[in-house]
């Protein structure tokens, strides 16, 4: 990799993570042309303290409170300069020659938007976290379950039947290492921050799409990826702000009917079979967070319904 290289990594809490994350960075191949930006989001566990890498250029910019995903990747975008921009989750950490092949993959084809890379756990088994572009429909059967119920009738969201093996173009790669040239994603507006967080991503993708560019899965990008690093003690927050999310995006994608029924099959089936779910396996903290969840969103309906949550 011979031209610089914007990262952004926004931290909300992410521990050692963060610390690691930096460290692969550093020891990454080309790391003298990353010029890195972590935007923390108001933490409390002292994450954001003390990040210095010898070797790796990284500027820190403090929230004084959460502004959420989406924001905070478009304030640490608005820092930098470079030709592309890699978004990446502090829950991460690139192998040596993980974020040049992505950058290779971006560069091979002009009309390349957006480079995902493949994602494996500590063990090195491959998340399949490419996804489908969803239709109105889909994100309501989704939100039933119905992709579980009916797999061979809805499909799921995500490709989990192609193992991520090959390089190939797709839908929707995650935002937890997703890389875009900076005048398309300036182009685009960057990221729509009516997401907080959840489908920011597939609407970035979906987005590129439609301007002509393609979205493509580097297979030979392997990045380690822990996976929900950030949210799991904060499961109540992450139900709610998945299902607003999802409802904003059948909104904006597939008009107000869609945003409708979402709601409606968020509200009428999804919590309650969380609900009844957690019960049945006696898991009260689960229990309890489902309910909260029902309640931030039920809190959070006047604006939706009235105002788009803008």
């Amino acid at each position: 990799m011979t031209e610089a290289l914007d990262v952004v990594i926004v931290n909300w809490n992410a521990g050692d993570q963060l610390r690691a994350c930096l460290a692969s960075l550093a020891a990454s191949e080309g790391a003298e042309q990353l010029r890195v930006v972590v935007v923390d989001n108001a933490s409390g566990d002292g994450s954001a303290d003390d990040l210095d890498r010898p070797g790796l250029a990284l500027t820190l910019l403090r929230n004084a409170d959460n502004r959420g995903f989406a924001r905070a990747c478009n304030q640490g975008a608005a820092l930098g300069s470079a030709g592309a921009i890699l978004f990446l989750n502090p829950d991460t950490q690139v192998s040596r020659s993980g974020i040049a092949a992505a950058r290779a993959q971006l560069e091979a084809d002009p009309g390349t938007g957006i480079v995902g890379a493949r994602l494996v756990d500590e063990a090195g088994r491959t998340h399949r976290t490419c996804a489908r572009h969803p239709t109105g429909a889909s994100l309501i059967a989704h939100t039933l379950f119905l992709d579980r119920l009916l797999p061979r009738l809805v499909p799921p969201h995500f490709l989990l039947d192609w193992d991520h093996e090959e390089t190939r173009a797709v839908d929707a790669v995650m935002g937890a290492f997703l890389m875009i040239r900076r005048p398309l994603f300036a182009r685009l507006g960057g990221f729509d921050e009516r997401f907080f967080v959840y489908w920011e991503d597939a609407d970035l993708c979906a987005r590129a799409a439609a301007t002509g560019f393609a979205v493509c899965h580097a297979a030979q990008a392997e990045i380690r990826h822990r996976g929900q690093g950030t949210t799991e003690a904060v499961k109540d927050r992450r139900l709610f702000y998945f299902l607003r999310a999802q409802a904003l995006y059948a909104r904006k994608h597939h008009g107000r009917a869609a945003f409708l029924a979402v709601l409606a099959a968020a509200m009428a089936v999804n919590l309650p079979v969380r609900l009844g779910r957690a019960l049945v396996r006696g898991r009260a903290g689960d229990a309890g967070a489902v309910i909260r969840a029902g309640r931030m969103l039920t809190a959070a309906l006047p604006g939706l319904l009235t105002r788009g949550d803008r």
